[in-house]
């Protein structure tokens, strides 16, 4: 019979960032701490979503909670294609660089959402237009340069400067294209109905609560908007700013360029986002409820209805059949230091870093197993030895060991007690690495 080693975790040959202490835990409610907030989730479809950037961020930064939907793991998503910027590097403005065929991507989806929603064709086409209409900045007027005149560059944006510069922009009619349908000219142009006798008779004051014709007020007018005043392609509230870089010839001349193999002049030309990829923060139904109940540092929503503790633990164990032992597991080895993520890649329940996934690899992945004090029970993972040997053979292959947790449940213990987060006190949790099966 082999012996079980412990091995040192082995750190990433390249860290990008810097180490940032975890979550303060306040001592008491009285207890008011400047690193310390609430952060504000929402279930949807069975997935808990973080949408603002500043609770992105501290839930990230502060334990690695989480991925970001469109990034492998920290959530940094950027429309920006970072060789582009490489390309432009004298350019002064500070927005994103895109090509042409990935700004027409968006135009695309934006046209198919306003079809979806019923809009005819030629609504759509004035909308898109302007949209898309060219922006010309004080900046990069009459400004046409050789893409091979450029020297690489690894700079990255600035995502607050660009932030700003897109304020900036916004409702300027000279930059803003959409300015006319947000300004109090539009408001005015909107058509004005006055109300005829008959509904003048039966209108009620608010302020004197009595009818208009006794007390003498005016009647307000009622007022029909405009299509273009409702219509948004844009849900995301600000609008974002690009830089499109794009044939002189124009951009359909751009597959012409790639069947030639040749070089042609070309030039950065500002536009409007039609359609904007938002990233968000996806936690695991375990660092969730981690954050909720153990740090109280999370508030939950579902249907835009805050959940208390209760409601969440029955949403999460109506979503996945083995929540409450995988999290009970987590809170273990959360509260031992690890970070623990999912480990379904490798076949197991859990994977277990040192610090965080930016600093070192993985050092175990985890089994979670359900016994009663003699160790016994049916098992949540029924495996014989030959898959327990492959699965020891696959954890060795990527430089883990195999960690079996044992969750020790009470005498006179039943299923009822699992609809309780309480339950969590009443266990006890044993781990042990697996030796290599010989």
């Amino acid at each position: 019979m082999s012996q079980a080693t412990f091995h040192a975790p082995r750190r990433k040959r390249k860290v990008y960032e810097t180490y940032e202490s975890p979550f303060p835990i306040p001592l008491s409610h009285d207890c008011h701490m400047k690193d310390f907030r609430i952060c504000q989730a929402e279930i949807i479809n069975n997935y808990v979503i973080v949408r603002r950037l500043e609770d992105i961020e501290l839930l990230y930064g502060k334990g690695y909670f989480g991925k970001g939907i469109l990034s492998r793991s920290r959530p940094e998503y950027s429309i920006a294609q970072n060789e582009l910027r490489v390309r432009w590097k004298g350019c002064k403005m500070n927005l994103p660089i895109i090509s042409s065929k990935k700004y027409q991507h968006h135009v695309e989806w934006a046209k198919g959402l306003l079809e979806a929603q019923g809009l005819d064709t030629c609504s759509i086409n004035k909308i898109l237009g302007d949209y898309t209409k060219p922006i010309n900045l004080p900046e990069d007027k009459d400004e046409t340069t050789d893409s091979r005149d450029h020297k690489p560059d690894l700079e990255s944006d600035s995502a607050d400067a660009a932030g700003e510069e897109n304020k900036v922009l916004e409702g300027d009619p000279v930059y803003d294209p959409l300015a006319k349908y947000d300004s109090e000219e539009m408001e005015t142009q909107d058509k004005c109905i006055e109300p005829d006798q008959e509904v003048l008779e039966k209108m009620h004051c608010h302020i004197h609560d009595d009818l208009i014709i006794h007390c003498g007020c005016k009647p307000e007018r009622q007022t029909v908007k405009t299509e273009a005043t409702v219509t948004s392609v844009n849900d995301g509230g600000e609008y974002e700013y690009v830089l499109v870089e794009e044939l002189d010839s124009g951009p359909e001349a751009e597959d012409l360029e790639e069947e030639r193999g040749e070089m042609q002049k070309k030039r950065l030309v500002c536009r409007m986002n039609p359609f904007r990829i938002f990233e968000y923060l996806q936690l695991s139904h375990e660092e969730a409820f981690f954050l909720v109940y153990a740090l109280g540092c999370l508030s939950v929503t579902y249907k835009k209805e805050p959940l208390p503790i209760q409601k969440l633990w029955d949403l999460l164990r109506a979503a996945q059949q083995n929540f409450p032992t995988s999290y009970m597991a987590y809170q273990h080895f959360r509260s031992k230091g690890w970070v623990p993520k999912v480990g379904l890649k490798y076949g197991t329940d859990l994977l277990l870093y040192r610090k965080g996934p930016p600093f070192y690899h993985a050092s175990y992945s985890v089994i979670v197993e359900l016994v009663d004090e003699y160790f016994e029970g049916s098992p949540l993972r029924p495996l014989t030895w030959r898959s327990l040997s492959g699965l020891n053979r696959t954890t060795m292959n990527v430089s883990k060991e195999l960690l079996i947790c044992y969750l020790i449940k009470p005498s006179g213990f039943t299923e009822m007690d699992m609809k309780s987060p309480v339950c969590i006190r009443k266990f006890k949790v044993q781990a042990s690495v697996c030796a290599q099966c010989r």
